[in-house]
């Protein structure tokens, strides 16, 4: 009983962080799924694959319509929880590991938020995992054309609003490198050389930490801010350059907890955007 979970449990929380873009959100739902799993008659069950993920996908759609609320009175830009990524164990193929990546990459899970609760359902399942129509239908108790209609729709409306950012982990890392380097010495000039002109900082503190609570644009705002932060000290401050959310992203230590994650897009060459994520109730998985 246990190995058969257990053998699907990747995917379960894959689905369920992708729905909700909070790890522990993700492991509630995963947990709830298991009682309901151990609680099942497991004769009646053909396919455990596709019973566990549409457990696992109701139970989302139902957590995700609660925590919309909160999400309502939240203090400041919301961005989903920063996570650790390494899809080369569950997918060696290079062209399934980069649609994994793109799937939970910051830019995606943020304009995810702007779907419906069905919408965002489908398009996980679909786009990120390849769940044919058909067993979409059965776990959403839909028709498979009304699958279909909202499979549509969502990605369309991925595609339009996604941020157009180039791909290529090296020019990023060394962008993000580069980027680091200005920023911790608070060099404005080399900032303003590496940020596009409508550069956007989007930072989220849910008021823990100190952060801005509005998006800020424009290369000489995002650049003056970047530069006034770097001459405020940080306790034992330690870097570490890692793949977050399936892109490589800087890791900021303080006295061995993190402290900060930043993430970048790019596009043509420059940084777009500069996610920050602060808020140390995000973080704490990254401490694991």
């Amino acid at each position: 009983m246990l190995d058969a979970f257990e053998e699907h449990r990747t995917v379960l929380t894959g689905v369920a962080y992708r729905m909700l873009g909070r790890v522990a959100d993700a492991e509630d739902v995963v947990q709830e799924a298991w009682l309901r799993w151990s609680a099942a008659d497991r004769g009646e069950v053909r396919e455990p694959r596709a019973y566990l993920v549409r457990i696992t996908t109701r139970l989302a759609i139902d957590r995700l319509r609660q925590v919309q609320s909160r999400r309502e009175a939240y203090v400041g830009p919301w961005l989903p929880e920063p996570i650790a990524t390494d899809y080369a164990a569950t997918a060696p193929d290079t062209a399934e590991r980069a649609v994994l990546a793109d799937s939970v990459s910051l830019a995606v899970l943020i304009v995810l938020e702007s779907l419906s609760p069905l919408e965002r359902a489908v398009f996980v399942l679909r786009e990120a995992f390849g769940f044919p129509h058909a067993e979409i239908a059965t776990a959403l108790d839909r028709t498979e054309a009304a699958v279909r209609q909202l499979a549509g729709r969502a990605r369309r409306h991925v595609e339009e609003r996604r941020p157009r950012y180039d791909v290529d982990p090296a020019q990023q890392r060394d962008l993000t490198e580069r980027f680091l380097a200005a920023a911790t010495h608070g060099d404005l000039k080399g900032l303003l050389a590496l940020l596009a002109p409508d550069v956007r900082l989007v930072s989220d503190s849910g008021g823990k930490a100190k952060a801005p609570l509005r998006v800020m644009q424009s290369a000489d705002k995002v650049g003056r801010f970047l530069a006034a932060v770097a001459q405020e000290p940080i306790a034992a401050p330690e870097y570490r350059f890692t793949e977050i959310n399936g892109a490589p992203a800087l890791l900021i230590l303080s006295e061995g907890r993190p402290d900060s994650v930043v993430a970048v897009g790019v596009a043509d060459g420059r940084i777009a955007t500069i996610y920050l994520v602060r808020n140390p109730d995000k973080l704490t998985g990254l401490d694991r």
